[in-house]
């Protein structure tokens, strides 16, 4: 039996959103800690991890670890009917081939059910090895969105290097060149609206712009985004969810050729 009732169900909306065109079928893995998503996209290039602990839900029901292999455009239509101040409950039975969305608007006046047929989906899960990341940077989720979205109208890959100064992400294409540098800044007033890096070694890898355009459609969920580098590991863009959990988005970097490098 499995029951999860959460109240901010819009938070559920936001995870959909983020995901749904990076991942289409995927097993919600639910454990007594909490309720997960692990995923590669189509191609093998990206992986997604969600994570939605137990203790953020109002109440948390799940007597046995069970895997639901859903369709995430599937799930994403029924959940865009539920108002975004509804609580939303999902609801499954062991051995079932159906799971329940129950929406409910905040004062109780409307109450709605969905029930949805489950897929079976094979899917390997991938140990994520714990890294050292040679550089940490947390910045404003709308300033990542909005460079992304900049440089892709100009190129198709991103450089982006770490140095004390900050980091810098440049582009190019056919057009020309660009390179927009954010230094560190750490606001007190709106620790939000800080730019934080953390640093052990200078670091500098190129990542397809579809794919970090892809990961912004998160930004919804959180004010702050944090991006791990290293080199020679994927790039890991993270987005906290409220205080219960959050969506990490993981990317290999494009490895140049060496004789590009040497004409730029």
């Amino acid at each position: 039996m499995l029951e999860l009732r959460l109240v901010q169900g819009s938070l559920l909306k936001k995870v959909l959103e983020a995901t749904k065109d990076l991942v289409t079928d995927a097993n919600f893995d639910c454990s007594a800690t909490g309720f997960s998503l692990q995923a590669m996209d189509s191609s093998h290039v990206a992986l997604v991890a969600l994570l939605l602990r137990s203790e953020g839900f109002e109440h948390y029901r799940c007597d046995r670890n069970i895997s639901m292999g859903m369709n995430l455009n599937n799930m994403s239509k029924m959940l865009k009917c539920a108002g975004n101040d509804d609580i939303i409950t999902i609801k499954g039975d062991d051995g079932s081939d159906t799971v329940t969305f129950m929406f409910e608007s905040p004062n109780q006046d409307k109450i709605s059910d969905f029930e949805m047929k489950l897929m079976d989906i094979d899917s390997e899960h991938l140990g994520i090895p714990e890294a050292e990341y040679h550089a940490i940077v947390k910045m404003p989720s709308s300033e990542f969105q909005r460079i992304c979205k900049d440089l892709s109208s100009i190129g198709d890959t991103v450089v982006i290097s770490v140095t004390k100064e900050g980091v810098k992400f440049s582009t190019r294409g056919d057009i020309g060149t660009a390179n927009i540098v954010c230094r560190q800044n750490k606001t007190v007033d709106k620790p939000e609206e800080a730019t934080i890096i953390e640093m052990n070694e200078p670091v500098s890898l190129t990542f397809a712009l579809r794919y970090l355009n892809s990961f912004t459609k998160a930004t919804p969920l959180s004010e702050s985004v944090t991006v791990s580098l290293s080199s020679e590991l994927p790039v890991v863009v993270e987005y906290k969810i409220a205080d219960m959990g959050y969506i990490r988005f993981y990317l290999a970097p494009k490895i140049e050729d060496e004789d590009e490098e040497m004409k730029s």
